[in-house]
């Protein structure tokens, strides 16, 4: 993009700022942010968990906000679009799976040594007596010229499969230590079905999954929830989880194989996936129900061109009530993502409130089940309200705040499209430094309701703080309280810092108005891993 073009975008989002600013006063913005994630992550909302008494509560409230705002109905006067799913609570028979080795025996134990679920619509699940096999990393990718299913049939077999991708471990393998979709747990699960396994052990490491294995049963020690065909999921993968890598070590050493030793061979291409010497018979049990969750929609209509649809999207739902951490059972999801949910409500007033009203349209979307998988994304991305030919860009957010005011901007993803122009401009707007992120081991660009969208072609914008944070001091004494999925992610007013996280919705809401009013829709670079799909619905 020519220099004359970038000094233009910079007065423009330097003016839509200023406007900003002078329409409602900051601390007006702050309390009204504050107080719909104070709502939202109380405990009267139980932790949000889709198909329970909870969303409904949710989902209500979020409606209503909608309404408040002035947004429309944006599914056939409806603010809710239904997503049928299916909820199951699953547990192997004894809460164990009964291994016979070459070597020996063991059990794996829930969920201590293995967190497992299905989501067949069956009250009972039973895997004939098979064979475990090592896949590697389980990864088919002609592109990088891997495939770990090369010469090995799994079908009826339990596949087991590292977590993370090559490059993890060699920076000349895919894409070094800047994740591919490849490297995903819920890939591994995907392409294990594709390949016939009757079962899918993702086995653990805690830096290359970038969590340790509290996450793992907190996430999945509960109910578990996908997407509901119309046979009850009669072709899912019979079980699905997570495998501890000490139990892992014992599962091969009764195997007759040096845990290590495969695993190092494993990273190195040429690597051959094999059947160990281990069986298994799994028996689980299932308490399941189907029924329909929802995401909440509402939209402001454009002007000339409001037949183009920006998307905004953040998840609503949480974990619920589950294991007490502490004596705490409810897993509030004050930052993950109450925060989102009210940012995209502060960001639809924002916009609503603006004097000149933006050219294309903007739909607001809070997405259900993104903690099960980017479920509601999946679903709108399979049925959208609106085209998706004619959805010019997704902006997603996900855990909005806290986040203390930094002298940059992290830029993800950057040369897929002709929007890091934009970011680039309207960070300089702020005084802001943009740094670009060139390594992302922990795979962030795949684990948020965007990358749905960019499946199917429609470009996003992965930006938010960056940099050093300004002030150091209320930085260092600050109490590190938060944790990732657990029940501590709670609003703690005294405690959070709401600068930054107003500063990058600023950031945001300005990146949204340039695109909302110029006249071409963003595009995707030549090389970009996906293109936009002219015959999307």
């Amino acid at each position: 993009m020519n220099k004359k073009l970038i000094i233009s975008l910079c007065m423009v989002a330097s003016f839509s700022l200023s406007v900003m600013a002078q329409h409602k006063q900051y601390e007006e913005e702050v309390a009204f942010f504050k107080e719909r994630i104070k709502t939202l992550a109380s405990d009267e909302f139980g932790g949000r968990k889709p198909l329970t008494e909870y969303e409904t509560k949710t989902i209500n409230y979020i409606a209503d906000e909608f309404k408040k705002l002035g947004l429309q109905p944006a599914n056939n006067g409806s603010y809710f679009q239904p997503v049928r799913e299916i909820s199951t609570f699953s547990r192997p028979d004894k809460n164990r799976i009964r291994v016979k080795g070459a070597k020996g025996s063991m059990d794996l134990n829930f969920p201590d040594d293995i967190v497992i679920w299905t989501l067949r619509g069956q009250e009972k699940i039973v895997v004939p007596n098979t064979d475990f096999v090592f896949v590697g990393f389980g990864i088919n990718a002609p592109e990088y010229n891997w495939n770990d299913y090369e010469g090995i049939d799994v079908k009826g077999k339990i596949v087991i499969a590292m977590v993370n991708d090559p490059g993890y471990y060699d920076k000349n393998l895919f894409r070094g230590r800047n994740m591919t979709y490849y490297g995903r747990w819920k890939y591994k699960l995907e392409e294990a079905k594709r390949q016939g396994a009757a079962g899918a052990l993702v086995l653990h490491n805690t830096a290359a999954a970038s969590y340790g294995w509290n996450v793992c049963c907190s996430s999945h020690m509960q109910n578990n929830i996908g997407l509901c065909s119309d046979d009850l999921n009669k072709d899912a993968l019979a079980f699905q989880g997570w495998l501890h890598e000490e139990a892992a070590k014992k599962l091969f050493a009764i195997s007759g194989l040096n845990f290590d030793e495969q695993t190092e061979a494993a990273k190195k291409p040429g690597f051959k996936s094999f059947a160990m010497k281990a069986k298994s018979k799994v028996t689980m049990n299932v308490q399941m129900k189907v029924g329909e969750s929802h995401n909440v929609a509402g939209l402001l209509p454009g002007t000339d061109l409001k037949d183009e649809y920006i998307v905004c999207t953040a998840h609503w739902d949480h974990f619920g009530i589950g294991q007490a951490i502490d004596g705490d059972s409810i897993y509030n999801g004050a930052a993950d993502n109450a925060s989102g949910t009210a940012a995209l409500m502060l960001l639809a007033k924002k916009y609503q409130e603006l004097p000149i009203k933006p050219r294309r349209s903007i739909v607001f979307i809070a997405v259900t089940s993104e903690e099960c998988g980017l479920l509601g994304s999946q679903a709108y991305c399979e049925n959208p309200l609106f085209p998706l030919s004619k959805t010019v860009v997704n902006l997603n957010f996900d855990g909005s705040a806290p986040a203390m005011r930094t002298t940059g901007v992290t830029l993800r993803a950057a040369g897929k499209s002709d929007t890091d122009a934009l970011v680039v401009a309207v960070a300089s707007a702020q005084g802001r430094k943009v740094h670009i992120v060139t390594e992302d081991p922990a795979g962030g660009y795949f684990r948020a309701d965007h990358f749905n969208f960019v499946k199917r072609g429609v470009p996003t914008v992965l930006a938010g703080g960056g940099g050093e944070v300004i002030d150091k001091a209320r930085q260092a004494s600050k109490p590190k309280r938060y944790t990732y999925h657990q029940p501590s992610d709670e609003y703690r007013e005294d405690e959070w810092d709401f600068d930054g996280a107003m500063e990058n919705l600023n950031l945001m809401f300005s990146i949204g108005l340039l695109i909302a009013n110029q006249d071409e829709m963003p595009k995707w670079a030549k090389d970009a891993d996906f293109q936009r799909q002219p015959d999307a619905k």
